[in-house]
């Protein structure tokens, strides 16, 4: 990892603040579901037919998500930068009865940390990219993770979402308002909230940072890396209801109701290694 010192520092923050959250929302109801129930149903067709394939889950949190590519027959592996999810998530894969090779490390040496092993997908999202300080670095990361021909896939929340708020804060208003940056560019975010997102209070949290990365920052990070992009949906859904006029789907998900503005609230992108170097 090439990052300077000073980011370095945030992201050891960032460490020790999901190692303080793991337990809480390893305990919470906001993780007690199934783990198919994080999937939109256009995920599964875009990633298509994983029975044999290698994949790895890349800050993969608790592994309430990678779980369900063990079960579709995946060769299945989960990395995280902090020790305590991951010990909730071997719990979880052990009790879900699912085998699941999970790696402790850092995103940005993440092939060293696999030992130069190389999969047919990479899946990542969901709010994982805003934890990256550097993204041209972290596309070439994914690239030398994946087989030639082996596709990346981010199921991520919109950018708009993040400049709306992905989660409300105490006191403000349900409006649809632009509250944060939408676009990459003046540097890291810090949170010094004391709640974690489950509602849970975390004890002694410390501050932890958060990067913005508009659409044109990944896409272009991804190009220069030697990634072919195959497809890009917005969706207009997500497995939480954000604003309390959100409507419930039939899959358990949330949308705005018709007569609020149609706007993008996840994003998923597919791109594929068209290079050998």
């Amino acid at each position: 990892m090439t990052l300077d010192a000073q980011t370095q520092e945030m992201v050891a923050a960032n460490e020790a603040d999901w190692d303080a959250r793991a337990p809480l929302h390893a305990a919470s109801a906001f993780y007690d579901r199934p783990a198919e129930f994080w999937f939109a149903d256009y995920e599964w067709e875009d990633l298509g037919p994983l029975e044999g394939r290698d994949v790895l889950h890349l800050q993969c949190h608790l592994g309430t998500e990678t779980i369900a590519f063990a079960r579709r027959g995946a060769r299945t592996s989960g990395l995280d930068l902090s020790a305590e999810s991951l010990e909730a998530a071997r719990r979880i894969a052990d009790e879900a009865g699912v085998e699941v090779d999970y790696v402790h490390a850092n995103v940005y040496d993440a092939v060293d940390a696999v030992h130069g092993r190389q999969f047919d997908v990479v899946y990542t999202g969901k709010g994982a990219l805003c934890y990256l300080p550097e993204l041209n670095e972290w596309a070439e990361v994914v690239h030398d993770l994946l087989k030639p021909g082996g596709a990346l896939y981010i199921v991520e929340f919109h950018p708009l979402l993040n400049s709306l708020r992905e989660v409300s804060r105490p006191g403000e208003s349900d409006e649809l308002v632009l509250r944060a940056d939408y676009l990459e560019g003046r540097g890291p975010i810090a949170h010094d909230s004391t709640v974690t997102y489950t509602g849970d209070e975390v004890p002694g949290r410390q501050t932890s940072y958060e990067w913005r990365h508009g659409l044109g920052e990944i896409t272009t990070a991804l190009a220069g890396a030697g990634f072919h992009i195959t497809s890009l949906r917005e969706s207009e859904v997500l497995p939480w209801p954000r604003w309390s006029k959100m409507e419930q789907t039939p899959g358990g998900w949330w949308r705005l109701p018709d007569d609020a503005p149609r706007i993008p609230l996840l994003f998923a992108l597919k791109a594929t290694r068209v290079s050998a170097s």
